[in-house]
């Protein structure tokens, strides 16, 4: 398992599963928030919350706990994962956002950026790597529009 950073923003990339292993190097690259987009279920205890929460904070980082459920994602998940980005937007700070590819953190993203951003934006910044974004163009367009 390799951490590859993947940018979706100047202020916001993702990545596959990291381990605490990989936190000085996040750190290292200017991030100081890290969102777990990933369920405790799936993986084993070194790479659920709580220790990588421990991880990170040792090394001066928030750490957001946001789990998107593979199929059920919730506006609780958009709305939660909104308000870290605009906390550490407001504090001029970048977020990195992990699940196990990469993809539930890219459309949770996208959907907490609707209405911010171009709807094609958000799905093209995505879609680079190869995150499957575009199935969510409806609900993107939706949520802009409130």
């Amino acid at each position: 398992m390799t951490m590859e950073i993947r940018p979706l923003s100047d202020s916001y990339a993702v990545s596959p599963q990291i381990t605490a292993e990989d936190i000085p190097a996040i750190a290292g690259a200017g991030f100081s928030v890290v969102i777990c987009n990933r369920p405790d279920g799936e993986v084993a205890d070194p790479l659920r919350a709580p220790a990588l929460k421990t991880a990170a904070e040792a090394a001066g980082l928030r750490f957001v706990n946001n789990p998107v459920v593979p199929g059920g994602l919730t506006m609780e998940n958009v709305a939660l994962q909104r308000a870290a980005i605009d906390a550490a937007g407001e504090a001029g700070e970048r977020v990195f956002a992990y699940c196990a590819s990469g993809n539930r953190s890219s459309i949770v993203w996208a959907l907490a950026n609707a209405g911010r951003q171009p709807t094609d934006a958000l799905i093209d910044a995505g879609a680079q790597y190869g995150y499957q974004t575009a199935q969510f163009r409806d609900l993107i367009e939706r949520l802009a529009a409130e």
